[in-house]
């Protein structure tokens, strides 16, 4: 796909998404590659524009370098970010209780503790990267080696064959020592290969996915 339009395109998604204020966004192509620069008011947005550039047509992989600038007045110390954190991770039902700790440096929040299901584990960042005053999160929560040995590899082979949107006939899955999933082969779009590596997620124990899909459209 031409540079150019695949730019155009990018910049009318995001000004298209009613959760982005793309006017300080920039955007380059190349090769399917598309680079965010610029600055947004929060986490949250900075988050969201990345989430809609990998949604379009064309676009393989994303380097995300924009920054996140809060006015000064909206400021919020790092106690408090720590305290609103702690307080929506322990309200979100789908997280084991006192399972996950929280640190706070100048903005940048640091996760940590263990989970038995990568949900889980998807599920605090996506909370904790909401709350104002946050400029990052850095997630070094940890998966639970599964406690039974499961045939992951055939289950997950049975879970691509029942999506209606992929050829689960060119996707190879290979899995070391009972956690690790590798992935490889060809999908037609981002969306596709998001399913996949979603659905490699979905076993407890599962500790690291390496996504080798190639994306051939």
């Amino acid at each position: 796909m031409d540079n150019r339009f695949l730019q155009e395109m990018v910049v009318d998604e995001l000004d298209f998404d009613p959760r982005i204020d793309a006017a300080n966004i920039g955007v380059f192509a190349n090769d399917g590659v598309v680079t965010l620069s610029g600055h947004v008011a929060s986490f949250a947005e900075k988050h969201a524009a990345e989430e809609v550039a990998r949604r379009v047509k064309g676009v393989h992989a994303v380097a995300q370098e924009i920054e996140v600038r809060y006015p000064s007045d909206k400021k919020t110390s790092d106690d408090e970010i720590a305290k609103r954190a702690l307080n929506v991770i322990k309200w979100n039902t789908t997280i084991p209780q006192d399972t996950i700790q929280v640190t706070v440096q100048k903005g940048l929040v640091t996760l940590s503790g263990q989970v038995t299901w990568q949900y889980q584990r998807g599920d605090a960042e996506q909370y904790v990267r909401k709350l104002s005053g946050v400029i990052g999160v850095i997630n070094n929560i940890e998966i639970k080696p599964a406690t039974t040995t499961e045939d992951i590899k055939k289950k997950l082979e049975k879970a691509l064959t029942r999506r209606a949107k992929l050829e689960a006939s060119a996707i190879r899955v290979n899995v070391a020592d009972g956690s690790m999933v590798t992935l490889e082969g060809k999908v037609d779009c981002w969306d596709e290969r998001q399913a996949v590596e979603q659905a490699a997620w979905s076993f407890a124990g599962v500790r690291s996915v390496d996504d080798q899909l190639t994306i051939v459209r």
